[in-house]
Order: C-alpha cells, then structure tokens, then sequence
C-alpha cells in the first residue's frame, strides 16, 4: 500500500521545513509513504528547502494557484502509483499524526474521500474564519447538493478510484469546492474526520479571504457548467 502526501506551497519558506520533518515516517497498513512537494512559483527559499526534505518536488514556472498545483500533485501521484493520496497545507496548520486516522476509512474500505474536518471542534481557528468557511460550505451546497461541515479543509484523502474518476478543472481555491462536487457527481463515498487545527500568527494570515466568496462563486458556477459539457 503507497501513500502519496501532496503538499500544494507557495512562499512557505518559513513553515515547509518543520512540515515535511513532522511528516509521519511509519504508518500502520502502508508500505511505502511519499512527500510531493508542489511549489508553485514560489519566489521564495520554499523550492530549495523542499528538496531537502521532501522525496519529489515539482515546481511551476509561475504561481498558478493552489488548485493549479494541487492537480499537479495529483497526476504526479497518479505516476507514482499511488494508492492513497492525501492533501496538507504547507503553513503548519495541519498535526501530521492526524494521517492515521484520515486514511483508516480509506484503508477499511469504508469510503473513497475522508475529510479532516475543523468545523467539529472549532475552537482554536479564528471567528472570520469560522465564518468563512461556514459560508463557502453553503454556497458549496447551492451549487453542489452536498453538505460538507469543512468543504474548504487543506486536508483531504483519496482512494485511487476517486481520483481516476475525478476531473478538475480548477486554478485557485474554487479547487475544494469542485472536489465536493465531484465527490457528488461521481457517487463517491464519504466520510468526515475530525482535526486538529494549530493556529500561528503565520497561518492565520494564510489561505483564502471569506471575501473572495463571490469570485469563488462565479468560478464553481463556471465548473460546474463544464463539467456538464464534458459529460454530455
């Protein structure tokens, strides 16, 4: 059984180190555990510590946005043979140890996705971002029909059939709320999990403003509208 541990960055100069050294070297039902980093035109030291510490690094010539790159880490894990693939943020805000609970669902075949889910013990984020991630899980459902408690969590395990059936059209975060919707069109099962989110100073100027939800919006609107013309 490989995992492959896909880390979407850009500018993480000051988190990717401590992440990829945390990053569990044993798990229990794998054989084989694979670092991918994603750099993402970072302009930053991130590629070069990457490559210290991580098993493969790919790096786009230009930043493309976290959707853009989390595609990237998927085709590569594809490559790669992966049976699991799971998503990390680079900031830190993730607790590795938290990979072996999201895989066990995958592992007993009880589900295709797991989501390592915030919302369930929200304590340690943020009020604007409870809202926000409160607010894109109810525009996730208008267009999608599926109710996720953390439709927006970084941290997000797949089997190898969902990611052979999923098509993703994404650039930027509209890419969590599109995995909602394939999970739906796709009759994938799924299972939320819940972590442990660690907040810093660092993080928490990190990752999407709940003010971008309208062009987020429009962008999952646009998805959704493709994926009907490529399924017709």
């Amino acid at each position: 059984m490989k995992l492959v541990i896909v880390i979407p960055s850009y500018n993480e100069d000051a988190a990717i180190a401590d992440v990829l050294k945390s990053l569990p070297k044993k798990i229990d039902g794998v054989d084989e555990i694979i670092s991918l980093v994603v750099n993402d035109g970072s302009n930053d030291g991130t590629c070069d510590i990457a490559k210290q510490y991580a098993n493969y690094v790919i790096s786009h010539v230009v930043n493309l946005g976290v959707g853009a790159a989390t595609i990237t880490g998927f085709e590569a894990a594809k490559k790669l043979r992966a049976d699991i693939i799971i998503t990390i943020d680079a900031d830190g805000q993730h607790n590795p140890k938290d990979i072996q609970k999201l895989i066990a669902p995958i592992l007993g075949k009880r589900a295709d996705v797991c989501i390592g889910t915030r919302m369930l013990n929200p304590e340690s984020m943020p009020s604007l971002k409870i809202f926000g991630n409160w607010l894109m899980n109810f525009i996730t459902f208008l267009v999608f029909q599926k109710w996720s408690t953390d439709s927006q969590s970084g941290m997000k395990v797949f089997n190898r059939k969902a990611i052979k059936k999923m098509r993703f059209h994404s650039m930027g975060y509209e890419i969590c709320s599109e995995i909602i919707g394939e999970i739906t069109r796709n009759k994938l099962r799924l299972i939320e999990v819940p972590i442990e989110t660690r907040y810093s100073a660092y993080s928490k100027v990190k990752g999407q403003n709940w003010l971008n939800g309208i062009n987020i919006l429009t962008r999952i609107l646009t998805i959704k509208l493709a994926n009907k013309n490529d399924h017709r």
